[in-house]
């Protein structure tokens, strides 16, 4: 079973991925967090597999808290969730360490897909996101 965190500052998003990723039974929800400190903290102490992580969040941003787990751990792959489809953001969020970039215009079985992805070592991208740059753009 796949350990995963849902880290958004808007609770309807957050209970939207619960509920959503909850119906695939290799997928177990461990924690909602709604902001970076508390999202870094459930990943000290629960180890998760994936983190789907806001980027836009207060007082520790999800680029920031993504940088704060990667000095910790390289193991929890961190999936950006965000409206935003500028690259700036993509780019900020995967030099700080993240394994794949899904906006909130993405549906469920996107989200599955992309968390299988990178549970394989694999980086992604959504397609509105792979439109906007060659996902080789971030390769380590």
């Amino acid at each position: 079973m796949i350990k995963v965190i849902i880290a958004d500052d808007h609770k309807l998003v957050r209970e939207a991925w619960n509920l959503l990723l909850s119906r695939d039974k290799r997928l177990s929800i461990i924690a909602i967090c709604e902001n970076g400190s508390q999202v870094i903290d459930a990943c000290k102490t629960l180890s998760p597999d994936v983190v789907l992580m806001d980027i836009n969040m207060e007082p520790i941003s999800g680029i920031e808290a993504t940088r704060a787990i990667r000095d910790f751990t390289d193991d929890i792959r961190i999936i950006g969730i965000s409206v935003h489809t500028d690259l700036p953001y993509v780019s900020a969020l995967m030099h700080a360490g993240a394994n794949g970039y899904v906006t909130k215009n993405s549906s469920g079985d996107e989200m599955v897909k992309a968390i299988m992805l990178v549970m394989d070592g694999k980086q992604y991208f959504c397609k509105e996101i792979a439109d906007v740059l060659d996902s080789n753009t971030f390769s380590k």
